[in-house]
């Protein structure tokens, strides 16, 4: 059966979809600068030429511009879906009708759909695996193991994925080198912060239509993904609580003008609840107990496990569609708890994502993470490796320069001071 769906050249919702696709990947190309001066050397170069490549991202637009750039650096890609409720079906559809690039990927795809294309994505015989989340990495070290000599290395971009990657390792099952593509830079700064911040609301409003002005918003979780979406909450007039499990997260929070405090005490006061923290969990049954009614719950991490529904599934009578993306838990208590999309990435369900102009970057990183690899094939030990310097300084400053920002640079004098220990006060 597998070896049947290897040969198939897609899996995509309808062709014919392919057009508006196709149309609104030109429309992020004008925010995606970087990466479009990287495929422009990378078509000249063919940095990645011969190499069979997986990438398991949420398949959007901006993700169609990671694709054509890898295909242009001379790869032999596939592109499946890396949450079932992230595709946009007629990016997938362009992907291949406009660009030759094979895609198995369908919006709202059950778990079994989801898991066949992790298959299919491993029956290409990858020697670089992009991941969003390392579902590919880890069924590939669980499951094909007589594949892992053809491994080069992995790229993961999201804080759940490096997580895992490094629980691998500490196991002694990651034999590969693994780039941190999360930690970059000009990754996590604008893509986690900036990124997050305004999808993660624009999905809520979408799904919700609701106003956040006077809203209590409790945002868990106060790494970058939750320091932007604070912000952006608290930039809509919304009163937002901070939990952590991190000390200098916790003060870090305080001094940024929220409240924090535990779940526990922050589930009777919250209207809206954003989890954001990668771990399981995190909103819980005691949780929906002591909500308000009407109380509203979404999650922005990479996995639907921060939100405990099948507790919540078990606390209620019923459960209802209220609007697209939008199901109303009626509890037994007699109290409701909204749940949006599915508990799953609300930014992807509900909304497009993260803007372009942060994904340029974010997926410049990829590119280039693939391109280190290669370049740097055994050479380099199992582990995660971050990002170097200079990859992340040469993004950035392709970046100011696309946008015709212009900075100071050092004099001699000052670069001679900075090198020196003999001069003080």
């Amino acid at each position: 059966m597998t070896a049947t769906l290897t040969k198939l050249e897609n899996e995509v919702k309808d062709l014919s979809l392919a057009p508006l696709g196709k149309q609104r990947i030109e429309w992020a190309g004008r925010e995606m600068p970087v990466l479009k001066q990287i495929r422009d050397r990378f078509e000249a170069e063919k940095p990645l030429a011969g190499i069979r490549l997986v990438a398991c991202c949420h398949v959007t637009t901006e993700t169609a511009h990671l694709a054509i750039a890898l295909k242009a650096a001379g790869a032999d890609a596939i592109l499946i879906a890396s949450n079932p409720l992230s595709t946009q079906d007629d990016v997938a559809a362009s992907l291949v009708v406009d660009y030759g690039i094979p895609v198995f990927a369908i919006k709202g795809e059950d778990n079994e759909t989801y898991h066949r294309h992790v298959q299919i994505a491993l029956d290409h015989k990858p020697n670089i695996i992009i991941d969003d989340g390392s579902d590919v990495t880890a069924t590939l070290v669980q499951e094909r193991k007589d594949q892992l000599p053809d491994i080069i290395g992995t790229t993961e971009e999201t804080t759940t994925g490096i997580v895992r990657l490094l629980a691998m390792f500490n196991d002694g099952a990651l034999s590969f080198p693994a780039m941190n593509v999360n930690d970059a830079e000009t990754k996590h700064f604008f893509d986690n912060r900036y990124g997050t911040g305004q999808s993660t609301l624009d999905g809520i409003i979408r799904s919700t239509n609701i106003l956040l002005a006077g809203k209590t918003v409790v945002v868990a979780g106060y790494g970058w993904c939750g320091k932007g979406t604070a912000m952006r909450a608290n930039g809509m007039g919304a009163n937002v609580i901070v939990t952590e499990i991190n000390p200098v997260r916790a003060l870090e929070a305080t001094m940024d003008g929220f409240r924090v405090m535990p779940m526990s005490e922050a589930a009777p006061l919250g209207d809206l609840f954003i989890t954001v923290t990668g771990n399981k969990h995190v909103i819980r049954g005691e949780h929906f107990e002591a909500m308000k009614d009407g109380a509203i719950v979404c999650n922005s991490g990479h996995f639907d496990i921060e939100i405990d529904l099948k507790t919540l599934g078990t606390l209620s009578d019923e459960v209802r569609t209220v609007r697209p993306f939008t199901e109303e838990y009626r509890m037994k208590s007699g109290k409701s708890v909204v749940v949006l999309g599915e508990g799953r990435l609300i930014n992807l369900a509900a909304a497009e994502g993260h803007p372009s102009a942060v994904m340029d970057m974010s997926f410049a990183n990829q590119a280039l993470a693939c391109e280190y690899l290669v370049k740097n094939k055994g050479t380099l030990e199992p582990g995660l490796y971050s990002i170097p310097t200079e990859i992340d300084q040469n993004i950035a400053s392709l970046k100011l320069k696309a946008t015709a920002i212009e900075m100071d640079t050092l004099t001699e004098e000052q670069v001679q001071y900075m090198n020196s220990w003999t001069s003080g006060t």
